[in-house]
């Protein structure tokens, strides 16, 4: 299964958990600060998601959104 994440970088507080959850390395920490101060998550190698929907499971921030495609 592909899938695709969307991180809400103005929601996002850097707490680190969706990069624990994610199983694939998908999500790093960017080195710029949002409006917020904080360092949030950014989908790096966005290639790699399976759409599993960890990251966005643990997120206590609701930031992340998970898209799947659908098999044909």
């Amino acid at each position: 299964m592909k899938g695709m994440i969307v991180i809400e970088r103005e929601m996002c507080k850097g707490c680190t958990y969706c990069i624990d959850a994610c199983q694939t390395g998908v999500i790093v920490i960017e080195k710029i600060f949002n409006g917020m101060g904080y360092f949030p998550a950014h989908p790096e190698h966005p290639d790699k998601c399976t759409g599993c929907a960890m990251c966005a499971q643990m997120c206590p921030e609701i930031a992340i959104e998970v898209y799947r495609e659908e098999k044909k």
